[in-house]
Formats: structure tokens, C-alpha cells, sequence
């Protein structure tokens, strides 16, 4: 999956990114991230995403006002590690109603936000999990199958400089059975290949596509070597 952050360009630009991101072999668009994303903004990105691409996107919000009836869809995820009850089930209470009437789909989701974290996890006050902390993220990982969720993103943090480490990976695979979603820090063929062999289901870039002028030669190895690996 790509993720694109309207906060961080034109809705023109996300277009663009989305087009190409498609031409490179991305599966779907997940858009959002940040908490400072207006409505308007949010529905014009998307807008353009739809028009310049025909994937399917996926809101990831930063907040209960990251909602828009334009997307497929929207994970309605809670960020178990948080310290805030606000990011665990404030913005969730708040949106539901919301998302009801709009009719978009919700898929419920269990966020794990880990070290070195970067702007989510202070801005989600998460208790980071270290990156040796097996038994801490199985022990989430499994609560939240045993809560009825159905997927688990597993998050190291947007242009963090490390990803998840894939012995925490693969002790998740092990113990849950849910489709594990793994981001932040990936930007290789080495990462990529990392996180895929570690189990892996869907694997996010972000930041990448924000930095490089060419998107669909910057994704394609990254597709390529996931595509090998699966």
C-alpha cells in the first residue's frame, strides 16, 4: 500500500503520486497520517486520487475529523499503546456516528506504534514498545484478536530511521492469525524483504513517495521484491 498525506501536498500532487504509485504495481492508496487535515482538503485529495487513478483508498486517520464518505473505506483503528484514552476510543466515539451515516466502510484495527515512534508517536502520547520488546507486542497483538479486531499495523513511524524489527514480526505471525500490516521506516529491497519474511501481510511506504521525483521507479524494485517474496 501507499500512503500519501494530503497535509503534505495538492490534492494535484496526490493525484499524481497515486497514478504513478499504480503504475508501479501498489495495491491501494491509504490516505491521511497527519491531525491537521481539514475535511475540504481531505475530500479534494481523494477526489483527485479517483480521478487520476482507479485504486481503491482507504482513509488512515490521524483523528476523528480525518472522515470523508469519498473513500472505500477507513480503518477504524485504535493505537492500543497510547497513554491517552483520547486515541484508544475518544476519536473512535466521536467519529462512529458520523461513519454510520456516511455508510463507509469500517475496518477495525489494532495500531501498535513502536520506538524510534516519530511524529505519530508523540503526537498519539504512545507508550513506544522497544524494538526488543517481543512479549509486549505479542501480548497487544493477541488482546486485540481475542477483542475482535481484524487487522494489526505494526508501526515503526513515518520516515523513522529502523523498521519494526522483524523478530517482533514474526513472533506476531506466530501467535495471531490477523492479517499484519507493518510500515514506517521501510524505503529498500533489504527492508521490504525484511518484513516480508517475518510475515508480513501488507507492507506501507509513505515518506518515500514525498521525497523522490520519479514515484514509480522509486516503488517498483520495493513491488518487485515483495511480489518475489509472496
Amino acid at each position: 500500500m501507499t500512503l500519501i498525506d494530503p497535509a503534505f501536498q495538492s490534492p494535484e500532487k496526490a493525484g499524481e503520486i497515486a497514478r504513478n504509485a499504480e503504475a508501479a504495481g501498489t495495491d491501494y492508496i491509504m490516505i491521511g497520517g497527519s491531525t491537521s487535515i481539514t475535511r475540504e482538503k481531505l475530500d479534494e485529495t481523494i477526489k483527485k486520487i479517483k480521478i487520476d487513478s482507479k485504486l481503491k483508498v482507504i482513509i488512515f486517520p490521524g483523528s476523528s475529523e480525518t472522515i470523508s464518505p469519498l473513500a472505500d473505506a477507513i480503518y477504524f483503528m485504535t493505537l492500543l499503546n497510547s497513554s491517552d484514552p483520547e486515541y484508544i476510543i475518544g476519536h473512535q466515539t466521536k467519529a462512529a456516528p458520523l461513519l454510520r451515516k456516511m455508510g463507509i466502510e469500517t475496518i477495525s484495527m489494532a495500531y501498535l506504534v513502536f520506538s524510534p515512534g516519530m511524529t505519530v508517536g508523540r503526537v498519539g502520547k504512545a507508550k513506544l514498545i522497544p524494538n526488543d520488546g517481543v512479549d509486549e507486542a505479542v501480548g497487544y497483538s493477541v488482546a486485540a484478536e481475542m477483542l475482535g479486531l481484524r487487522l494489526i499495523y505494526l508501526e515503526a513511524g513515518s520516515g523513522a530511521s529502523q523498521i519494526v524489527n522483524p523478530e517482533i514480526i514474526k513472533a506476531v505471525r506466530q501467535n495471531v492469525s490477523l492479517p499484519l500490516i507493518v510500515g514506517g521506516g521501510i524505503r529498500s529491497r533489504e527492508s521490504v524483504r525484511a518484513v516480508s519474511e517475518a510475515g508480513a501481510d501488507i507492507v506501507v511506504t509513505g515518506t518515500i513517495v514525498e521525497q523522490v521525483d520519479d514515484v514509480t521507479s522509486a516503488l517498483q524494485p520495493l513491488i518487485a521484491t515483495l511480489r518475489t517474496d509472496k
